[in-house]
Formats: structure tokens, sequence, C-alpha cells
């Protein structure tokens, strides 16, 4: 992941907002009409929690009437946030060593947007095999400026390597990547 971009580069401005007192049926209508996987619990311009597809997958195995509760029984509380001027980075490593998908973010204690796993999933996977910093010794550039290694050099600093990661069977953020099957995955793709 490119190390000067910003969580302000990459955040989503647009949220889906609800309060507590909404019904669980009425925040999953919302969810997906603007396709969201969480809406932020606001109240006034505070975020006071979130509710995400796993708080409503909570409900529907709790066999209860999402028509009849609200956001504020299922939410989670509170909720993680980091600021604009984090990098990209350091929301990763939140995301992954706190196991979520999702975090608020604020600007001068404001609330601004929400960060998404998938937001920065798209950033990373968008500067796959590109480069912006000078090419290292034993690097080379082509004439069709694609990045090539010499022998002598191995990715990820030869034998070492991040169990972190997005997980090649459900495309989750984890902190804890394993092979299984020819695939690196995470530990509920490792049960089933």
């Amino acid at each position: 992941m490119e190390s000067d971009l910003s969580v302000k580069d990459t955040l989503t401005t647009e949220y889906v907002g609800v309060s507590e007192s909404d019904t669980v049926l009425g925040a999953v209508q919302l969810m997906r009409e603007e396709r969201a996987g969480c809406v932020l619990v606001v109240r006034g311009s505070e975020a006071v929690g979130i509710m995400t597809e796993w708080d409503v997958l909570g409900v529907v195995e709790d066999e209860d009437d999402p028509s009849e509760m609200t956001v504020g029984e299922v939410m989670s509380s509170p909720v993680l946030t980091i600021e604009t001027d984090r990098s990209l980075t350091d929301a990763a490593d939140t995301m992954a060593s706190q196991n979520i998908r999702n975090l608020a973010v604020e600007e001068n204690g404001e609330l601004v947007g929400v960060l998404t796993q998938r937001d920065v999933i798209a950033v990373a996977g968008s500067f796959h095999g590109a480069t912006s910093q000078p090419a290292a010794e034993g690097v080379g550039v082509t004439n069709e400026g694609t990045t090539t290694l010499s022998d002598e050099y191995a990715t990820n600093g030869g034998e070492e390597f991040s169990t972190q990661g997005v997980c090649e069977a459900c495309g989750t953020l984890t902190d804890s990547l394993q092979e299984a099957n020819g695939q690196l995955v995470c530990v509920d793709c490792r049960q089933v």
C-alpha cells in the first residue's frame, strides 16, 4: 500500500446515518438502497454506534423480528474512529487488530465519513505492480514501464512474510492468514 496515502484520500464521505430508535428493518432497507455494508448510528452529528451486516445476521440467527427491534438494541458501541490525517496503513492495521471492517472518520472532532474495508482493498489493489519510488538496486524498469526484480531479490523481504492481509476465499481483511488448499485464508475460511 502506498505509504503517503491518508485516510482523507480514501474515505467515503457519503455515509448512511440512522438513529437509535429506527427499526433494524428500516436500516437494512436503507443499507440495501445505498449498497452499504453498515450504517452509522448518529445522535446529532456524533456517531454513537454502528450497525453492520454482521449485527443484522445476529438478529436473523436469534430469530428476532427486525421490524420490532431498534437499531439501538443491536448496534455496536462505541464506534472506533480514526482521524483524516492518519495513514491508510494505520487504518488497515487498526481494522485487522480490532477485527472490524469499518471505521468512522473524524476531522477536528467532527464526523466526516466512513472508511470501509472495501475502500482500503480498492486502493491497495490499484497499486498492484506499480511503484512511485525510484527503482532500488536490482530492480529494473522495462521499456513497457513494468517493474522487474533480478533473481537475487525476493518479494516480501525473502523468507519473511506478513500474516496480515486479505483472505483469498472471502475477501476479509484479517491479521491472521494461513495457507490452505493453495490459498491464503482467514480463520473462518480454514474451518470450512
